[in-house]
């Protein structure tokens, strides 16, 4: 913890030198409009008010786009957000990984695509991909706060949202669009993504699709932490292949819009356990989005959005015969009114359903994993925002009642109530402060009651227990941040007491397949107790999006307890960063590093810390146009120093390394 202490203070102490620079530039107005001018204002469309990213006083917010998502676009979306402050990635194998936030994972970190839960199983399990494609991303929002109890009350940790436009919702002049084609000398990644949208009469219509092929990757050294014996070269079965298509049309005017879209994910990738499999996942999703604008006196808007999802995966042995087959048939409904200032408040309120059947069945006569499950949830909503002189406050709350039942098991109903409030205070001009406080509940996920079974990806024979109780979680969050100006900084401080948290638990006992004692797999009983988590974020920037030199830095920590002692598992590092960047017309060039400490806050069944090791990544592009075409020749260096890194988040660390150096070469074209 003094080692935590000391970085966090060095980072906002950083921060906090920047005032007298701050001032000084403030000195002039003309200056400080010209530096105003310079940041792009981009819109989060998961937020109700529908503000830019500086406007997110109360939900700290990042959003992705343009040049910097193509920077750090991964093979995951785990990868492509783990280095955004307090993000990190579960790290499983080159084709899954998914976000972290604060050091929560699976089912309180909410997935979403366009503002509808993607409904795959990345929730389940670290070796789950999520089936929201980042390839065809126009921007990925990182979203915490009040805002996030629109989507669900199990969004504890936040919400990430994969915004494709693949409904239109502005009709284009003429024809638009982009392609990509990148590859990578790791792991001989190929990939060609691309989208196009364009109009007939006031119909909107949109396609997009990528495709990704990539072989096992370098690694730097032995795979086998403190196993220089151990195997070295390419890591097997950290192979991807992946293909997605998307199409949407809608019918747009003055009035709003109504559309639809439909879109296909075929995804097969490798397992890099010692034992080594294959998970075969496919999904077909089906999406209405309608916006009606101020059709009656005090509306703005009306809004009305289906989904309906079909996923399916198996996990392959090493004979590509499925042990395990998962799928999840899901419908989403959500109804939101956005009322005009009623009284000074302004605010949404709504409603949203949910109807899964969900199922991890054997694909080889053994015990299921998971039985076949029906859950259903019906859940009230309303957010709502006022200013009380120079003090904007912002409140929210969700009522929700989830219903599990499963065949041949006890059903289970939960009744859940989520609060949050805050306030900001702009005690002198650019800058502000404010406080969030939030009670979230949320209910057992379908595998932590009725798992039963073997999940041979993660080599782990899961036991949930149907007689869990609703986990409950306060928060309280402190921010001081600096939002105009060349020189921005912020600073946060968090706790998040939960009671009855879920976890998984890995005894050390071994079975095999039916769950009798053996050698092939480690029992992994989910159990329940109090925790609390708590840490501290900072990040200061320099002409962030501006002409010539930009700066960044940052720092991040977190640490997740239990209350009757020990550490949570797979508690992600305490980190330090540093970007730089240039820009002079066509040519852009960044260069980043970020350095992570040894963690070795382990739980009770983590053997090995994870050693410290720096990341270091550079970039450099030249944009040229030809005729009405931008066309963008870039390159992209990721683990210059072919370091040995292993993700303190990952199930995965022992024994499976992130890629060595790698080279990413590409084109880009806009029109």
């Amino acid at each position: 913890m003094n080692v935590q202490r000391t970085l966090l203070a060095s980072a906002i102490l950083s921060a906090l030198s920047t005032l007298n620079y701050a001032n000084a530039q403030a000195a002039s107005a003309a200056a400080g409009a010209a530096a105003d001018a310079v940041v792009p204002k981009v819109i989060v469309t998961a937020n109700p008010f529908g503000k830019s990213e500086g406007d997110q006083i109360l939900t700290p917010t990042k959003i992705l786009a343009g040049d910097e998502l193509r920077d750090k676009l991964g093979g995951s979306l785990g990868e492509t957000l783990s280095n955004e402050l307090g993000v990190s990635a579960s790290g499983f194998g080159a084709g899954a990984s998914r976000p972290i936030i604060r050091g929560l994972e699976g089912s309180r970190v909410k997935m979403l695509e366009n503002g509808m839960a993607v409904a795959d199983v990345s929730g389940l399990s670290n070796d789950h991909a999520v089936s929201a494609d980042g390839a065809v991303a126009r921007q990925i929002e990182i979203l915490r706060g009040p805002a996030a109890l629109l989507y669900g009350s199990g969004a504890i940790g936040g919400l990430v949202n994969v915004v494709n436009e693949r409904i239109p919702t502005a009709l284009e002049d003429k024809p638009a669009g982009q392609l990509e084609t990148r590859y990578g000398t790791v792991d001989k990644g190929r990939s060609a993504s691309g989208s196009l949208d364009g109009a007939v009469g006031n119909i909107g219509l949109h396609i997009d699709g990528n495709i990704r092929r990539s072989d096992d990757y370098k690694i730097p050294d032995s795979r086998v932490l403190n196993d220089p014996s151990s195997s070295s070269g390419r890591l097997p079965q950290s192979f991807t292949r992946q293909d997605t298509l998307g199409a949407g049309a809608s019918l747009i005017g003055d009035w709003g819009h109504a559309g639809v879209s439909v879109s296909s994910l075929n995804n097969r990738y490798g397992i890099p356990t010692l034992e080594g499999s294959q998970i075969d996942q496919s999904q077909m999703r089906y999406d209405l989005d309608t916006l009606l604008n101020k059709p009656f006196a005090g509306v703005e808007t009306i809004k009305f959005k289906l989904g309906y999802t079909d996923y399916e995966h198996a996990e392959l042995d090493d004979e590509n015969k499925a042990e395990v087959i998962f799928a999840n048939r899901a419908l989403e409904t959500r109804a939101e009114l956005t009322h005009a200032p009623l009284a000074g408040w302004h605010g949404t309120v709504g409603m949203q359903t949910e109807n899964a059947h969900f199922s991890a069945l054997s694909g080889e006569g053994g015990p299921d994993t998971v039985p076949v499950t029906h859950s259903t949830s019906n859940a009230l909503f309303v957010v709502e925002e006022r200013d009380f002189g120079p003090v904007r406050v912002n409140a929210g709350a969700r009522l929700e009642s989830v219903k599990r039942r499963p065949l041949g098991n006890v059903e289970r109903k939960f009744d859940l109530g989520s609060y949050s409030a805050g306030a900001q205070w702009p005690f002198t001009p650019g800058y502000s402060m404010g406080a969030t406080v939030s009670v979230a509940q949320r209910a057992p996920a379908t595998e932590e009651l009725y798992s039963g079974g073997p999940h041979d990806a993660t080599a782990t024979f899961d036991i949930g227990n149907a007689d869990f109780k609703k986990e409950t979680s306060r928060n309280i969050e402190l921010s001081l941040q600096k939002v105009s100006g060349l020189v921005r900084w912020k600073a946060n401080v968090f706790q998040n007491k939960v009671k009855d948290f879920i976890y998984g638990n890995i005894n050390g006992t071994l079975v095999d397949e039916e769950g009798n004692p053996g050698e092939e797999l480690l029992q992994r009983v989910y159990q329940q107790a109090d925790a609390s988590i708590r840490g501290a974020e900072a990040e200061v920037t320099y002409n962030q999006h501006g002409e010539g030199l930009s700066l960044r830095g940052f720092a991040d920590t977190s640490r997740g307890k239990l209350d009757h002692g020990g550490s949570l598992p797979l508690q992600p590092a305490t980190r330090i960063g540093v970007d730089a960047g240039y820009r002079s017309g066509p040519l852009r060039a960044g260069l980043s590093v970020v350095r992570a400490q040894t963690q070795d806050r382990l739980a009770s069944f983590e053997q090995n810390a994870t050693p410290a090791y720096t990341q270091v990544s550079a970039n450099v592009a030249y944009t040229q146009r030809m005729g009405s075409f931008d066309l963008t020749w870039f390159m992209i260096a990721r683990n210059l120093l072919n370091e040995d890194i292993r993700l303190s988040t990952s199930v995965l660390k022992d024994v499976s390394p992130l890629p060595g150096r790698n080279f990413l070469f590409g084109v880009r074209t806009k029109f």
